[in-house]
């Protein structure tokens, strides 16, 4: 499959500033959901460059680095207190929404496509299902929005080695349980999640 095919008929159609929009971190227990919002330039050449979940940690980290050197791009956050207020579509929504908007203050982009996601703006949008494997600038951004999520998490890491942050980037996995179970939560957890809401419910915090 050519990950162009998108990008090329958008050109030929007259929209020369795509912006390819992914986020990561709709399923973790901890932390916040980060898109990125990424135009890249028409002669960009990265071969392997794919959806980032098809990818090894090593082969995202190398990417990231040549990604963020030779593409417009923009990073979105929103907070694990902000998921728990409005729901963590809409979350993913605002963050990309924000990562967009701070692409359009550096270049004038014309046209956004992104990973599933609708979005409401003053320029055309294209939600592809599975995008991130379709589009080459939805890859980019699924990497940068991952890489950039899991360098946070190494961070925590590293404030709380007890939690195992750097094995589950805060994903539900049995030993994160366990580990909740037994240290407690910590600031950052989602508390509208399940497994979080079960222990807040049960009196264990």
């Amino acid at each position: 499959m050519d990950l162009w095919e998108y990008e090329k008929q958008l050109n030929k159609k007259g929209y020369n500033y795509i912006g390819g929009c992914d986020e990561a971190g709709r399923g973790p227990l901890y932390g916040p959901v980060v898109a990125a919002c990424v135009c890249l330039p028409k002669d960009f050449k990265l071969d392997g460059l794919t959806d980032s979940k098809k990818l090894t940690e090593k082969k995202r980290e190398q990417f990231y680095d040549i990604l963020i050197d030779q593409v417009v791009y923009a990073i979105g956050i929103v907070s694990p207190e902000e998921i728990d207020e409005i729901n963590i579509y809409e979350a993913s929504r605002k963050a990309m929404k924000i990562a967009i908007e701070k692409v359009r203050k550096k270049i004038k982009l014309d046209y956004v496509i992104t990973d599933a996601m609708p979005i409401d703006l003053d320029i055309p949008v294209l939600p592809i299902i599975k995008g991130d494997s379709k589009s080459i600038t939805i890859a980019a951004s699924s990497v940068i929005a991952k890489v950039t999520r899991d360098r946070m998490l190494y961070e925590i890491d590293r404030k709380y080695p007890e939690y195992g942050f750097k094995n589950h980037k805060g994903y539900p996995t049995k030993k994160h349980i366990e580990n909740i179970n037994k240290y407690g939560l910590i600031k950052g957890y989602r508390k509208t999640y399940g497994p979080i809401k079960k222990y807040i419910e049960e009196g264990k915090c």
